[in-house]
Parts: structure tokens; sequence; C-alpha cells
């Protein structure tokens, strides 16, 4: 059960997030909009912001009112009770989405529900006053089950306690409340007098058709709601498939019309997109609006997408074709994003953000990383930075790769050269084939493979071109980044003892000489940047060159010593740090701020954060499965100064954003998270156990002759 303390957290958070919007008004200046109205898309809640709270919580629906556009639209899935009172839940059996199951054992049924025999347990068979003793649950298993416990709102909850900015109400089910001697139309009617309803939406004609005569057409707007395009409207006995070629049939009742978003761009098989259908220009032509449904962030979205949630909802708001009339989301603040900071941006505008967006291996969650692919697209991207990580090949070339380690990039574990499989316990645990086994010329045989560092989650990178792409040698690399609009190179050195002690190979010298010899040496139109975990790599570099030399710490740490820092600084211009060092998490969520970040700028060292992914298992709940959310928060919160990431693109593009340099009058949807925030609303028999601090780097338990080396944190999704 929620408790107080939570409530009350809960509320302090709300309010905090409130301060922001009140001031947003409409953040950014308008633009012409290819909507039926020529006004900007609405943002629906679905059950509030249900990704995160339950669907249809107190939580869920404030949540969504604070992060959202000013003129957010509350979705409620009306069910009926035994009593006929109307409760938001947000399927007709309430077990996926409550503890029904658990406080009336015995009551589950089956019902027939639109001819599927369906079991479970039904809002039918119970009062209102039987459902004040369940409480609403987390229904999608793979979000976070610590906010279960809110209690079951009635719909004219939702319209007296949160006064939402306009209401929704969708009836799904009113054939099988009918069947049950409930009438929905009744309650809709009745609920009109007293409540303002907006939007009201259902799947049957036959629900539309009987209403729409008994409600004001210039206050509630009746949307035809479309279900797969297979499946069989029940009070016309034809597929919705068939009811979306006479859309001039849908306007004799209804205003407009909600669809799944792969109406309007199609997915084929293997998720990619097919060409856009003229279903929103059809409808508009019709005089009818159109939604789009089914906008959920913490799923695999069309790969064209690159596992970013913003890009999918500009794709059906600014495309240059047409523009959908709203869109239902579990996660609004994402398409508040799109629509008020990302929609119709200049191409060529300049970045509203100062923060360097750094590759990593490229564009490498597109494609193989270090290819001629993955680094083009970092520079079509927008990328600051372009990176390589050098290896060195059997002849004596350096070359951009990954890893040393061959087997994680490429498919040499199948080809002839198998049989080089050997151990280098100084660079990694257990057996590789390695860089330094191969000549150059027989590393160019091998086909990349792209990473997918999330496939224990069934999610992997860009399957089409898994195999894409051209291995570049470092000097290729540096005429490749030399003729681009990049601003600079980061290059990365590591092993650089093992491979001289035991291989005959200076890395360090090799990596100079194809920077003198690639013009870089003398040039200053490009920056170069040399990084490294190892302090002795670049104190040599130091000797030789005047490059910007970036330490990496590769362990998570809360602090430093300030003789720890200004050793590094004694060295190093700039700090390569982790997410959970600026931004430490359990169990996936933030428990506040460190003072890394701080630290480090005080001895004048810029601070880069490694790495930022797109897909949402990478990201803290509190980032909302949204990669635009993350790097905000970093960039605006945590005030870091560069972002290294495997999808450049989003990054980038987040520097341009409108909502940015707007001082007090940032929205709420580009504010920074609170850290913490979401931890502090846990109800306390369900808080994350307490973990370990991470440790200060140079602390007791920490050892090395330059700079200290603490013991690697476990990396996890349980941290």
């Amino acid at each position: 059960m929620c408790t107080s303390r939570a409530a009350a957290l809960l509320v302090s958070l709300l309010v905090s997030w409130a301060m922001s919007a009140l001031v947003s008004a409409q953040g950014s200046t308008s633009s012409p909009w290819q909507t039926l109205s020529g006004n900007p898309p609405l943002v629906i809640a679905k059950g509030g912001f249900s990704g995160i709270f339950p669907d249809s919580s107190f939580a869920a629906y404030s949540l969504a009112n604070v992060t959202s556009v000013p003129g957010v639209v509350f979705w409620c899935d009306v069910q009926l009770t035994k009593d006929k009172a109307g409760i938001c839940a947000p399927q007709v059996k309430l077990d996926n989405s409550t503890d029904i199951s658990y406080v009336f054992k015995d009551m589950g049924k089956t019902y027939n529900v639109n001819g599927v025999p369906t079991q479970g347990w039904f809002s039918i068979d119970f009062t209102l006053t039987d459902l004040a003793n369940v409480v609403l649950t987390q229904g999608v298993y793979s979000r976070s089950s610590k906010f279960d416990g809110f209690p079951i709102l009635k719909v004219q909850d939702v319209a007296s306690q949160l006064k939402p900015p306009a209401l929704w109400l969708n009836i799904q089910h009113d054939m099988f409340f009918t069947q049950h001697n409930l009438s929905m139309r009744s309650f809709v009617i009745s609920t009109s007098k007293s409540v303002i309803i907006d939007y009201i939406s259902s799947p049957e004609v036959g629900f539309l058709s009987g209403i729409a005569g008994r409600v004001s057409p210039t206050k509630t707007k009746l949307i035809f709601r479309f279900m797969g395009q297979d499946v069989i409207e029940p009070s016309t006995n034809q597929t919705y498939g068939s009811l979306l070629k006479n859309l001039t049939f849908i306007k004799t009742f209804a205003s407009g019309i909600l669809v799944p978003k792969v109406y309007i761009w199609p997915v084929d098989v293997s998720n990619y997109l097919q060409p856009h259908t003229s279903l929103v220009s059809d409808a508009h032509k019709a005089g009818l609006t159109v939604f789009a449904a089914d906008f959920v962030n913490d799923v695999p979205l069309s790969y064209n997408y690159s596992f970013d949630p913003v890009a999918e909802t500009l794709s059906y708001i600014d495309n240059g074709a047409f523009s959908v009339d709203g869109v239902l989301t579990d996660f609004p603040i994402t398409p508040s994003e799109a629509i008020d900071c990302f929609a119709h941006l200049n191409k060529n505008s300049s970045g509203q953000a100062t923060p360097l967006v750094i590759s990593f291996n490229g564009a490498s969650g597109d494609y193989p990383g270090c290819t001629d692919l993955a680094y083009s697209k970092a520079i079509s991207d927008g990328t600051d930075i372009i990176d390589c990580p050098v290896q060195m090949s059997k002849d004596g070339i350096p070359i951009c790769l990954s890893s040393t380690n061959l087997i994680d990039s490429s498919n040499v574990a199948t080809t002839q050269f198998r049989n080089l499989m050997t151990t280098a316990p100084e660079i990694q645990s257990g057996t590789g084939i390695f860089s330094f086994s191969l000549t150059w010329s027989e590393i160019q045989t091998l086909i990349p493979q792209i990473a997918s560092p999330y496939s224990q989650y069934k999610i992997f990178r860009n399957p089409a071109y898994r195999s894409a792409g051209n291995f570049l040698s470092l000097s290729d690399f540096l005429n490749l980044a030399k003729n681009s609009s990049v601003s600079g190179v980061l290059i990365g050195i590591e092993n650089a003892a093992y491979l001289a002690e035991n291989r005959s190979l200076s890395i360090t010298d090799a990596v100079l000489a194809a920077l003198s010899k690639a013009g870089f040496s003398n040039q200053t139109g490009k920056k170069v940047m040399i990084k490294s975990t190892n302090s002795s790599v670049l104190m040599k570099i130091k000797e030789k060159a005047n490059y910007e030399l970036v330490y990496e710490v590769d362990e998570y740490i809360r602090d430093a010593t300030n003789a720890t820092v200004l050793e590094i600084k004694s060295f190093a211009d700039s700090v390569v740090v982790q997410k959970n060092s600026v931004f430490p998490t359990n169990q996936l969520f933030l428990t506040g701020v460190t003072d890394v970040v701080t630290k480090l700028h005080a001895f004048k060292l810029s601070v880069y954060v490694q790495t930022f992914s797109n897909e949402f298992v990478s990201q803290a709940w509190d980032f909302f499965s949204d990669a635009t959310v993350e790097v905000n928060s970093f960039v605006m919160g945590g005030e870091i100064d560069g972002v290294i990431t495997d999808f450049p693109r989003t990054s980038a593009s987040y520097k341009r954003n409108k909502c940015l340099g707007l001082g007090s009058k940032t929205p709420a949807y580009m504010s920074p998270v609170q850290p913490g925030g979401l931890m502090q609303v846990i109800p306390i028999p369900v808080l994350p156990p307490a973990q370990a601090p991470y440790p200060v780097l140079n602390e007791d338990g920490c050892s090395g002759a330059t700079v200290a080396r603490c013991a690697k944190s476990q990396r996890s999704r349980s941290d």
C-alpha cells in the first residue's frame, strides 16, 4: 500500500517539477504544423505517466501533469463496477493492473469479451466499496513494481483531485458491459453533466453512434479507435481494415480517429520502417483528426530510430509530409520534448549547448564499431569528435578497433586464424585472438561484427548491417577526419607496456608518427585528444607533443582526494569518468550526485562521461527510458563537458534543441531530473538494500604508484 511517507515525498517531488512547469508556458516559438487545425499535436498521457507509476494512479497522472506540455490530455480507460461506478483501469479485467487476485482470491471468473473466453477478475463483479481494499500495480512486468499501492480512482476523482488540462475517456468494451446490464452510455452522459470530458473514444461504432447526439460536439470530441486491421468491429461485423477504407462513414459519428502507429508507418517482419501510408492525409481531407497510439519508450523501436523515442515521435509530427494531431503515450515527457523542443529545427541551426559530442567507436550503435560506416555515420550525425581506440597489428600498423581481442568485433573465430587463439593475462582473462597476432592485411580480410551489449535482454542493434563496413588503419581514420566536418579526434591508447615488453611494438610512437604524417602535429584546425587509463602513456605523449591529454578513470568513484587530482593535473588536461561516478545508482534508481565533477572542475579539468547508449535498459529508471532526458540531466544537472556515446545523433540533436538556453523559462521536460527523486517515493519496505558507497580515488584500499586504481565495481543492471 502506498504509505503516507511515499505520498508526501511524491507531492514534494512533483511540486519541485511543477516549479519548472509553471514558468515554461509554451517553451518555444510557434512553428507551422501540418495538423488538421494547424496547432501543435496533443500529448495524450495514457493512464498518466504509466511508464513509471501504475497506470491510472494519482502518481502517474500527477507526474504527467508536471513533465509534459501545458495542455497534456489525461487518458482514462473507463470500467464499470457492479454498482455502476466508473473507474479508471487499463483493462476490463483488473488482475493485471491491481492486486485484486490476492485480495479476492476465489472470485476470478471467465466471461466472453468480444466473443473470446477471457479468465480474470472483472470490475463488474465488485462494488466500489470492495475495490477500496484493492490497489493499483504496475501491469508491465519489465517495469519497476516498487511504486505499487496507489488506490483506484473514479473518473470523478481524476477530474476533481487532479484537475487535468483535458480529459479523455476511452470506452473499450461497451458491448461487454451492456451484456451484464451495465450502461456505459448512461454513465458517460450522466458524468458529462458534472465533469468536462474533452474526448471520448471507443473501438465500437454502435457506442459512438449512440451518444453522438447526446454530447455537445463543441465540448466533447468523439474519436473512433481502430484496432488491428484484421480484427472484427463487433457492432458492424466488419474488420477495422475495411472500415479504414470508408472514412466518410466514420465522419458521420466521429470527429477523429485513433490508430495504431503502424497504420501510419508500417514496419516489416525485421522491424524496419516501410514507406508511410497516406492515412493521415486521407483522414485530414475527410475532415478527421488523426491520433496515433502505442508510443512506448521501453520496448525496442524500429531500427530506423536507433532506439531513440524522440526520433520516433518526430517521424509522426515533423516529416515534411504530414503531422498527426496527437500521440497516445506511456511516457508523455518524450512527445513533449519532441513537439516543443525538437520539431521544425533548422538543420543548420547552431548548438544551444556546449558539451562535446564524442563518438564511441564511431556510431557503433548503428554499424559495427570502428568501421568506415560507423565513422561516416558519426560524422553525418553531427559528432564533434570521432574516436579511434588504437590497437597494433603484427606488422606494427596502428589500427582502429574496439578491442585488441578480435573476437569481440569480427568473425575471426570462424576463419583460418582461429588456431591463433592464445592468452594474454596482462590484457584480459581467458583466451582470445589478438590483433598483434595478425598482420594488417590479414585483419582486413575479417568481417566486422556489430556489438550488441544488451543481447541478454533480446535487444540487438541494426541486424541488417550487423556485418557491414571495413576496418580502418589509424592513417585512414585520420585522413577521414581531416577532410570532414568534425572538430577533432580522440585517440585511445591502451596496453602500451605489454606491447612493448612482449611484442616489441611501440604503440605511442606509432600513434605520434601517424598524427605527424597526417598533418595533425602542426594543425590548429582540428583538436587532437589522446586518452588512456595509463598515466605513463600520457606522460610520454606530453614530452613529445602538445595535444589535449585525457585520463580515463574506468572504475566507479564518488570523489578524489586533492592530492590525486593534482597528480592527474600534472599529466592530463581532462578526465573521462563513468556515468555512475556522476550519478550513482542502486537497482537502477539514482541515489544522488557525487562530488566528482565539482572536484575535477575546481582543478580546471574538463570532464567527459561515458558511455551514453540509447537502449532503455542502459538507463536509470529516473531518465524515463529516454536517452535525451539522460543526456540533458548529465549536461544541465551534472554540468559535464562532454558525452561519449555510441549513438551520437541523439546527443548532437540534443545540443540544437530550442528549449536550451532559456534560463528560468526552461520547461520541465527539458529540466534535469532530480537525482534520488524517485528513490524517495519508494515505500520503505521495498526500498533497494543499502549499498556501500563508491570509493574515493586514492582512498585507503586503493593502490598505484602514480594514480590510484581502485578495484572495479561490478557493472550490471542490479547497480
